[in-house]
């Protein structure tokens, strides 16, 4: 049985969603198959900026691809993470570093350990939750 998530209020992810447009997508693929290609295009047509993350890319839906967080210039609101859950621990305290005010784990990603080292250092946790499919519901 997968653990327990509890998630923001509708009126927190949807506050989020208004204020926060620079999102870092961690593990966007460059196949348009892929979900986290087909959320990044989406958020991309609703005016947010994507910033890649994928180390083995140049480029993705037009935008320089970054190896991690840390290498990323300037400013993150929302760390979009596309990986397995065993993966999330070092990609908040990343989060956490860069000073994102969302760190959003996709659907079927779930990391206790992750999610309170982001809300420690006040950051909104969602998990096993599409950011796509939030957005079309809250902001449409």
């Amino acid at each position: 049985m997968p653990p327990l998530v509890l998630n923001p209020s509708d009126a927190e992810i949807r506050r989020a969603l208004a204020e926060c447009r620079r999102i870092a997508v961690v593990g966007l693929s460059p196949d348009p198959a892929r979900p986290s290609h087909d959320v990044a295009r989406y958020m991309q047509q609703h005016g947010y900026q994507i910033i890649p993350v994928n180390p083995k890319e140049e480029r993705i839906l037009g935008e320089r691809c970054y190896p991690d967080l840390a290498a990323i210039p300037g400013p993150v609101e929302i760390v979009d993470v596309f990986r397995r859950s065993e993966h999330l621990a070092p990609i908040a305290a990343q989060a956490v570093a860069k000073g994102a005010k969302v760190l959003w784990m996709q659907q079927g990603v779930v990391n206790a350990q992750a999610a309170r080292v982001a809300e420690q250092a006040g950051l909104l946790v969602v998990q096993d939750s599409c950011l796509k499919i939030e957005h079309a519901r809250l902001l449409p």
